[in-house]
């Protein structure tokens, strides 16, 4: 696994109000299926429901599981990369919390813990596409939200 990290996912509380915050931050936001991506060099911070991040890596969210409501991510190329990351991952001494599989946005992904809990996701998003050096750009949803 390449040492990288292509978006930071925060699992937030109220979505209109974290992303006002970083809009007064001057950062420039775009939501797309109440989700707010931020570019942030080569890679994005997204905004996303707590509960929705907790769900989508297979993770209690209840106070017992060690979630702390952030989830960083490694985008990949392809399908095989995930698999093979996972399962690296998981010989590594991992918690799969979610084998890779189709997502809802149409790429393939699966989630590990590491040692002391942070949650990763492996990642082939064909529509956040990679530079040659691994940088992510968030690509422009159009001039109006698409909540």
């Amino acid at each position: 696994m390449e040492p990288r990290i292509s978006l930071i996912t925060l699992g937030v509380a109220d979505l209109g109000r974290s992303r006002s915050f970083y809009e007064t931050l001057g950062w420039r936001g775009q939501e797309l299926q109440e989700t707010v991506f931020f570019q942030a060099g080569g890679q994005a911070i997204v905004l996303w429901a707590r509960a929705k991040v907790a769900a989508d890596a297979a993770i209690a969210d209840d106070g017992t599981s060690r979630f702390s409501g952030i989830v960083l991510a490694h985008n990949v190329t392809s399908r095989e990369e995930v698999d093979a990351i996972v399962r690296a991952a998981e010989g590594a001494g991992a918690e799969v919390t979610k084998a890779p599989a189709e997502t809802f946005y149409g790429g393939y992904a699966g989630f590990f813990r590491d040692p002391d809990g942070h949650v990763w996701e492996i990642a082939h998003n064909p529509g956040l596409p990679l530079g040659p050096d691994g940088a992510l750009t968030v690509p422009d949803f159009g001039s109006a939200d698409q909540s």
